[in-house]
């Protein structure tokens, strides 16, 4: 399958009546291990997540790193991939380019509350350097017109979103993603706003279930670094067992 075939699969997927839920992957096991899920229909990595697992805070990896973070998962697995790339660093169109070059075939890239037309110039560089090489590439703009909107009241916030989602749209961009606005009435407003099956939320602790989103008109679902806490847990809760004595527990699956 050519990497524009796995666009066009991904395009389907945000398109699709249903919601499309991706959870979240940080390297190759991980990927694999989410791969091989009856469900699973495209992958997205958290940039948090590989950031932590190779040392760096979030929003802190070179973009060198970050890609080449980016190309263990997508060599990893056969599906769609679609990959947190912060900022879109320096140039967010050449850093698209070189994504494409490596088969990734949708993004996360965050506005950081930039001024406006500098924030939609971004965005739409993204989709100009898409376009060039000739991939329907999926981005799912994010805008952090709510996380980083500071005291303002929640109502100028949502506003502010919608009025950057449609920028957003108008340039390129197949999906808004607003993290921070979860709760049913926020997501009301917003799919009121920007439209039905355009809009992209996180499933944080305390979000509503995937298919409450679905009948909202949410398009996509995605879990960020919480996929690698729930797994560090895991881990965590392990050692201490066996510093206390404890064994590996005899289902443990070989799933590496």
């Amino acid at each position: 399958m050519s990497t524009n075939d796995r666009a066009l699969a991904l395009r389907a997927l945000h398109e699709a009546p249903e919601i499309l839920r991706v959870v979240n992957v940080w390297d190759a096991i991980s990927a694999k291990v989410v791969a091989d899920l009856p469900g699973t229909r495209a992958i997205a990595t958290a940039g948090h997540s590989v950031a932590a697992s190779l040392g760096y805070p979030d929003g802190g990896m070179p973009l060198d790193v970050a890609l080449a973070g980016v190309r263990t998962i997508v060599d990893a697995v056969d599906l769609p991939v679609t990959a947190d790339l912060d900022d879109g660093y320096d140039d967010p169109g050449e850093t698209v380019r070189r994504a494409i070059g490596l088969g990734v075939v949708g993004a996360n890239v965050e506005d950081r509350l930039r001024p406006f037309d500098e924030s939609v110039a971004r965005v739409a560089a993204v989709t100009a350097a898409a376009e060039a090489e000739g991939v329907a590439f999926q981005l799912n703009a994010r805008t952090d017109a709510v996380v980083r909107g500071g005291d303002r009241p929640l109502e100028e916030k949502l506003d502010d979103a919608i009025a950057r989602g449609r920028a957003y749209l108008d340039a390129g961009a197949a999906l808004v993603f607003v993290p921070g606005a979860h709760e049913r009435s926020a997501v009301q407003t917003l799919v009121a706003g920007l439209g039905r099956g355009t809009l992209s939320v996180i499933g944080l602790p305390g979000a509503l279930p995937a298919a409450e989103y679905e009948a909202l008109g949410v398009a996509r679902i995605s879990y960020g670094p919480l996929t690698q806490r729930v797994a560090l847990r895991a881990l965590r809760d392990l050692a201490t067992d066996l510093y206390g004595g404890g064994v590996v527990p005899t289902d443990t699956p070989a799933l590496n």
